[in-house]
This record gives structure tokens, C-alpha cells and sequence, in this order.
């Protein structure tokens, strides 16, 4: 098992000496939690950017369903982009154009 850094055992510590939850609170105060947040561009930001050592281990869990959430939204698009593909009546062969001008 990984051990935390010492920012989370810091603030973990911090937590628990205040009587408050495991979590950063703050987070719900300023706009959207990243378990709430909308699969899209904005959550693939969001993940990106996201430093995964100094997460909770609840806010881990969040990352890893987001992430999850994510995938899950990528592969809808690329099955309706496939079965556009092979809906059409006469599909462009990869690397030519299909417009009658060329």
C-alpha cells in the first residue's frame, strides 16, 4: 500500500482534531465537486489537471468514478460515430474525400 504525502496526513489530522468529515468541504462551497461535475471537455480539464498526491482518499474515489464516468461518455460518442459510418449509403474510404468535385 502507498503511503500519503505528509499534506494529506496533515490536513486528514486537521480533520479529525476539528471533529469535521475526512474531505474538503471548501470544494462544495466553490462550485462543482468533481463527482458531480458533467462527463465533457470541462471533466477531462478537470482530471487532467488534478494532482493526484494530494488527493483524499475520498476524493480519490471521486477521481477514479469521474474518470470512469468519462470513458464511459467517450465510448457513446465513438459508437454513434461508427453507426453514422455505417449508416451512410456510400462511406468516404478512410484518407479520400467523398465531395463530387475532386
Amino acid at each position: 500500500m502507498k503511503a500519503m504525502s505528509p499534506g494529506v496526513v496533515d490536513f486528514l489530522f486537521r480533520q479529525l482534531v476539528a471533529g469535521e468529515p475526512p474531505e474538503d468541504m471548501q470544494w462544495r462551497r466553490e462550485g462543482t465537486v468533481l463527482g458531480e461535475q458533467q462527463p465533457g471537455a470541462e471533466l477531462a480539464r478537470r482530471l487532467a489537471e488534478a494532482d493526484l498526491e494530494s488527493l483524499t482518499p475520498v476524493e480519490l474515489f471521486d477521481y477514479v468514478r469521474a474518470a470512469q464516468r468519462l470513458g464511459a461518455w467517450a465510448d457513446r460518442l465513438r459508437e454513434a460515430a461508427v453507426a453514422q459510418y455505417c449508416a451512410s449509403e456510400t462511406p468516404a474510404k478512410p484518407g479520400r474525400h467523398s465531395d463530387a468535385s475532386a
